[in-house]
């Protein structure tokens, strides 16, 4: 696990992820040429109310490798 703290809406964070969800974090960013910071804060703002962050985020990153498998 890799934890990874960031600043949402001016309150300090973190989420702790695996190492090959990390991974594909940083390629996501990098390839949406913002900083890791950015994109969590996307995924954070279009969560559902009572979903963890981290999970969110695990989801966010599954439909990201499905959409770019299927394109």
């Amino acid at each position: 696990m890799k934890k990874i703290s960031v600043s949402l809406s001016g309150h300090q964070t973190s989420i702790s992820l695996e190492q090959e969800f990390v991974q594909i974090l940083y390629d996501a960013a990098k390839s949406k040429r913002i900083s890791v910071a950015a994109l969590i804060a996307q995924i954070d703002s279009e969560r559902e109310l009572h979903t963890n962050l981290s999970s969110a985020v695990r989801v966010w990153i599954l439909k990201y490798v499905c959409k770019r498998n299927v394109n």
